[in-house]
């Protein structure tokens, strides 16, 4: 069973609606709007390809093609990552750690939950492998994003205070305790929140996906339980990686606070 078909003209008048509120918020952040633009066009484009590719990969089914497209997925997502950020360093270091912290919270979950809890034959069939990784992906970027954004301008804000931790003798990892705190609540808010109101204010994705394709609820709930799980473990795992690589970041060998390594991005 199938949900309903949406024509060009739903797809249309969904996007008008993008683009009337872009109007609206252009006289207060030009930025803003011309992203909310470029994202739209960005993610119709995006999914359009990876509708093809998918239909492909499900006609061809092989470990090598799911790889490759798993990398680039990754690469992706760790790319929007730094492109977000408020404060920058611009150094192939900043990407790399990016990407090391998507990695390790995503991939990891992801084959686990291939390998042991899906157990489907092949366990790298894109059918299971590529949604549930980018499911992954997209919730770990966007936790990743803000613990690194909350941390950089918690980092400039308190400058004073860190450095006059620092010259009373304290660690790196001591002077930075609170800002490192700060970004991980800050970077646990979406998960938590998500988690609190699923299945009361809203239905998540996975599940609304398959009751709209005619999935039995109760095996739409199941599936739906393990992937917040995992999204709530791999995020963690993402956003302990990401705070400790960039505090590192921030701080050199000696001790001292390196602000400027990093450069602001000027709002348009």
């Amino acid at each position: 069973m199938n949900g309903p078909e949406l024509s060009l003209f739903d797809l249309g008048l969904a996007a008008l609606m993008v683009v009337a509120v872009a109007g609206f918020v252009r006289p207060l952040s030009k930025r803003s709007a011309n992203g909310l633009l470029v994202g739209m066009a960005r993610m119709s484009l995006q999914l359009a390809l990876i509708g093809l590719v998918l239909k492909a990969l499900f006609e061809n089914v092989t470990p090598y093609w799911v790889l490759l497209v798993s990398l680039v997925m990754l690469l992706a997502a760790g790319r929007e990552v730094m492109a977000r950020q408020h404060y920058r360093r611009h150094t192939i270091a900043e990407w790399r750690n990016g990407l090391f912290a998507m990695a390790a919270g995503s991939f990891s979950l992801t084959l686990l939950a291939l390998l042991v809890m899906i157990d489907h034959d092949p366990w790298y069939h894109p059918r299971f492998a590529i949604p549930f990784l980018g499911m992954m992906l997209g919730n770990t970027m966007t936790a990743i994003a803000l613990t690194i954004s909350r941390i950089l301008e918690g980092a400039h804000q308190q400058r004073a205070m860190l450095e006059e931790r620092l010259a009373l003798g304290e660690s790196w990892q001591e002077a930075s305790h609170t800002i490192r705190r700060d970004g991980i609540r800050q970077g646990l808010i979406p998960v938590i929140n998500m988690m609190a109101a699923s299945g009361i204010v809203s239905l998540p994705g996975m599940m609304t996906g398959q009751l709209l394709a005619g999935a039995d609820p109760v095996n739409a709930v199941s599936y739906q339980i393990l992937i917040i799980l995992l999204i709530a473990a791999g995020t963690s795992i993402g956003i302990l990686t990401a705070s400790r690589l960039t505090l590192k970041q921030l701080f050199d060998d000696r001790h001292r606070l390196r602000l400027d390594r990093f450069t602001e991005e000027k709002e348009r």
